[in-house]
């Protein structure tokens, strides 16, 4: 199979990189070259922002309803080639076939909300709030917007920023992951393909220099990023401090309670799916299990249920979780292991030493569980990123809610419980910024904004729903008065009053 280059995209255009410096895209299955990706010079990304720039002058000036005739084409062309996507999504990250078609899927519900854009950007006006005067607000672009994306979700994430960006009349420049660009650069296609005139919409691929010109780029207003707490701080605080608009959604450690009155099978196969699913490489993944007063006792069959999993490569029918995206990801989340046993939590499921039968040189690492997990061990503290989950028991509800309060992160938690009470109690009381409640990762449907909280977002405003549209937007609020054509002035007025 011949390897691809992967382009840069400016100004509605492939253009081939001038870098000399190139990465390999490796299928995490198999070790194969599938893909070379540039890191892009400083002119190449300096063209890409210009070019948003220019084309901003008329974009901004395009009809609500012809951009929202663009965002429909799009969503039907995303449909069309839901299979495509997925699969080079499979490729390059290595998930299996069904979860790449979900990802897409949950990408599509943002596209589908930009559609909406004629009744999202509307403004208010007050009529009459003096003599013939009226005060009205218009929601505006703000520019050229960037983003920059985590290798975990290369068709969701993109459109967690781009649509919203360019529906509201901004104009973006996109850094996908340099690990599995070819969905991300099929997306962009597709876009322009649905409308999406020159300039509007630009790709550029690169590392810690890119990020960083993107960060400080005069002509960037707003940027989101998405990905680790360690670049998504040095992100917020470089592009803050160069005067734009940032929102920067980060690292997690999510904790999933389980109550003894809960539904036991539903339970546990949510529990396994969302600490397992995508081998764990998900900011959203349940990676701490907490076991309320009777419920402690389901640990054997948790682990039972957890050793059927099915490993393999993401191509694979049958498979429930795939390889982690690279040799180094594999070595890492092998060397938190080891590390959790070091420091004493009980190792119920080791994922170390798996083969897959045809695929020697693949980057997997089988369910792995923890027992007897304390709050100041690594494996608790940091964010593995790998199908390792850790498991806490403890007593009563409040025991539950104080111990997730207590961790810094504040992405995401859920509840399994057959009692209302002690779901609303959950809810009111929990100091995390998305809850489920009998549902296992709490990413709410696109209308809604993501609401991650307290360490894993920096910013006001997260992607999606009405926060995206207020984060890609300025307010300009407009007081006016006109007067009859023969009205007599009465006088001069040196209040502030309008009279």
């Amino acid at each position: 199979m011949p390897v691809r280059d992967i382009a840069l995209y400016i100004d509605g255009q492939s253009v081939p990189s001038q870098s000399g410096e190139w990465r390999e895209v490796l299928n995490p299955a198999t070790q194969e070259v599938v893909a070379r990706v540039p890191f892009a010079t400083l002119e190449e990304v300096d063209r890409a922002v210009a070019s948003a720039r220019d084309a901003f002058t008329t974009w901004r000036k395009v009809p609500l309803a012809r951009r929202m005739r663009i965002m429909l084409a799009f969503q039907a062309l995303i449909r069309e080639h839901t299979a495509e996507l997925a699969a080079l999504i499979t490729e390059e990250h290595g998930k299996t076939l069904p979860d790449a078609k979900g990802e897409v899927g949950r990408g599509l519900e943002v596209v589908e909300h930009a559609c909406s854009i004629t009744s999202l950007q509307l403004g208010e006006i007050a009529e009459n709030v003096a003599s013939d005067v009226n005060v009205y607000s218009l929601h505006q672009p703000l520019g050229v917007g960037a983003g920059i994306t985590a290798f975990n979700f290369p068709i969701m994430l993109p459109c967690f920023m781009f649509p919203l960006a360019i529906a509201t009349g901004n104009t973006f420049v996109l850094k996908p992951s340099e690990q599995d660009p070819s969905s991300t650069m099929r997306l962009v296609e597709l876009a322009h393909e649905a409308g999406v005139p020159p300039g509007v919409l630009n790709v550029v691929h690169g590392g810690p220099e890119v990020a960083n010109r993107l960060c400080d780029h005069p002509d960037i207003k707003a940027l989101s990023f998405i990905g680790s707490t360690r670049v998504g701080t040095h992100i917020y605080e470089r592009a803050g401090a160069a005067g734009k608009r940032v929102q920067s959604m980060m690292g997690a450690k999510n904790h999933c309670v389980v109550m003894p009155d809960a539904n036991r099978s539903q339970a546990i196969n949510n529990v396994l799916g969302s600490a397992f699913g995508a081998a764990g490489q998900r900011c959203m993944a349940n990676s701490v299990l907490v076991l309320v007063g009777e419920a402690r006792d389901w640990l054997d069959e948790i682990v039972e249920r957890a050793e059927q999993l099915k490993v393999g490569p993401g191509i694979q029918e049958d498979a429930d979780l795939g390889p982690l995206v690279s040799p180094a990801a594999r070595e890492r989340v092998l060397g938190l292991i080891d590390q959790g046993v070091a420091e004493g939590a009980t190792l119920r499921l080791d994922g170390r030493g798996l083969t897959v039968d045809g695929y020697p040189d693949g980057n997997f690492v089988g369910p792995t569980i923890f027992s007897d997990v304390a709050a100041e061990m690594t494996i608790y503290r940091e964010e593995v990123f790998g199908p390792v989950l850790c498991v806490v028991g403890v007593e009563t509800l409040d025991d539950a809610i104080a111990f997730i309060n207590a961790n810094p992160n504040g992405n995401g938690t859920a509840i399994f419980t057959n009692s209302g009470w002690v779901a609303r109690r959950f809810e009111a009381d929990i100091d995390v910024g998305q809850v489920g409640i009998n549902v296992p990762i709490p990413v709410p449907v696109a209308y809604f904004s993501f609401t991650g909280s307290r360490a894993s977002k920096l910013g006001d405003l997260g992607p999606n729903g009405k926060q995206a549209i207020q984060f890609w937007t300025q307010t300009k609020t407009v007081t006016a008065r006109w007067f009859e054509p023969e009205n007599i002035s009465s006088g001069v007025n040196s209040t502030i009053s309008m009279g």
